[in-house]
């Protein structure tokens, strides 16, 4: 019997599968910045425009618990940190916010998941860790930071994908 991320579309899934889909490697903790050629400075924001590139930062939601790579207040994320994005099946448009070794980017995009993804891996991280393709160890707490200086902590590990 195939999987139901084999079997089902994204709008398909129930919660529950939808939920499982998540990897926890916490990229989506991450600020991150749109470079627009029309403006001087980078700025935070939540729309993105042609002519605009998105860049990750190390500057992580002082709310992620980095070891274990999860939101510590995961319900109510959203109402703490109104810029938090929240994707679901009804704004899958917003995907492009997702690093691209996001399970949910990458089955919107036809690719399937990652050989490291928890769900091959009896629902462990462990394989996600050794990769390197979750935050641990690589973030710094935007409590920490300065918003105007978060442009100093640009990185380009959250593009990294394997397989």
């Amino acid at each position: 019997m195939e999987p139901f991320w084999k079997t089902k579309s994204l709008q398909q899934m129930s919660r529950p599968e939808w939920e499982s889909l998540c990897d926890g490697c916490a990229k989506c903790c991450l600020h991150k910045l749109i470079d627009d050629d029309e403006q001087e400075d980078m700025v935070v924001t939540t729309e993105m425009a042609d002519t605009e590139q998105l860049h990750f930062t190390s500057v992580a939601c002082q709310y992620l618990n980095d070891k274990k790579c999860e939101c510590s207040v995961y319900l109510e994320r959203t109402k703490l940190v109104p810029s938090c994005v929240q994707l679901t099946q009804d704004n899958l448009d917003q995907v492009f916010y997702m690093p691209s070794s996001c399970s949910y980017r990458r089955l919107q995009e036809g690719r399937g998941l990652p050989s490291w993804h928890p769900l091959l891996n009896k629902g462990k991280k462990s394989k996600m860790h050794q990769a390197g393709m979750s935050v641990r160890g690589k973030v710094v707490f935007d409590n920490m930071i300065a918003e105007e200086l978060y442009e100093d902590f640009i990185v380009v590990w959250p593009l990294n994908d394997l397989d």
